[in-house]
């Protein structure tokens, strides 16, 4: 009687992951890591020669602003969702950092959605640089926009992955670290940065240092909503994760017992 209720309770936990990972299936957008997310290439050059236009409409090029350590972020500037967050943690960690803005380090922003123009980005540029408390010059951090061509060879040279979903697209957040020659040294993942970090990270950029990505969590543990068009917390692809790893557990656990059983009933015959 034992072993026929461990196996239903066996069943019920492997019935509930099941459902658990069905319901994320359906209420989550289909794509592959091959289409969304981010292919590292630390040590690659980026697309330095790709033309792009500037805040006031001018052509130009990741070559001709490289020339100190830069952090370069791919969003798009409709993008209710992870964008803002990760631009306002982008504010956020500016006005703590002890690296000088437009000395040790500067920001490019690149869009990827060509429907945004250079006035967009201007406006765009205009409101985060009310947001900086700090004194930071106006050229440290610059908004550039380009065709879909052009913008998708920039995102494919540092190995970021988006897909078009609507009117919107499926994308990650991260920070490219680029050497003034336009190495790529480091990534870094999610929405918020600590100072260090960031200082660190400048300080190998300036270097030619590529680092390894230590912390990217965020690629298991949040998904992308379509609706709120951002990503959040999985409940329920961690909720299936949990489940089976508690029916594994439970099955080794059986396993064992059964493996002991025979020897006790030899003792006691």
């Amino acid at each position: 009687m034992r072993w026929f209720a461990s196996r239903r309770f066996f069943a019920a936990l492997l019935m509930g992951a099941g459902m658990s990972l069905a319901l994320w299936a359906q209420t989550t957008p289909s794509f592959s890591p091959q289409e969304v997310g981010i292919d590292e290439k630390l040590g690659k050059v980026a697309a330095l020669d790709v033309p792009l236009k500037d805040e006031d409409g001018k052509t130009t090029t990741l070559r001709a602003l490289l020339d100190k350590p830069t952090i370069l972020t791919l969003n798009y500037f409709r993008c209710a969702g992870i964008c803002t967050p990760q631009l306002n943690g982008i504010v956020e960690v500016l006005n703590r950092t002890q690296a000088v803005p437009g000395q040790d380090f500067q920001l490019i922003t690149v869009s990827f959605d060509e429907r945004d123009t250079p006035e967009i980005a201007a406006q765009k540029r205009t409101n985060y640089l009310r947001e900086i408390t700090r004194p930071f010059p106006p050229t440290a951090w610059r908004f550039l926009t380009g065709t879909a061509a052009d913008t998708k060879a920039v995102a494919d040279s540092v190995g970021f992955k988006f897909k078009a979903h609507g009117e919107d697209f499926i994308h990650a957040g991260a920070l490219m670290f680029l050497s003034p020659k336009g190495e790529i040294t480091r990534y870094m993942y999610g929405t918020t940065y600590l100072p260090a970090d960031l200082q660190m990270a400048a300080q190998e950029a300036a270097k030619g240092e590529a680092r390894p990505t230590i912390n990217k969590w965020l690629k298991i543990c949040f998904s992308y909503d379509p609706e709120g068009r951002r990503y959040v917390f999985s409940f329920t692809r961690v909720a299936a994760i949990l489940l089976l790893g508690g029916a594994v557990i439970f099955l080794v656990t059986l396993l064992r017992k059964g493996r002991k059983n025979p020897s006790e009933s030899k003792e006691r015959s």
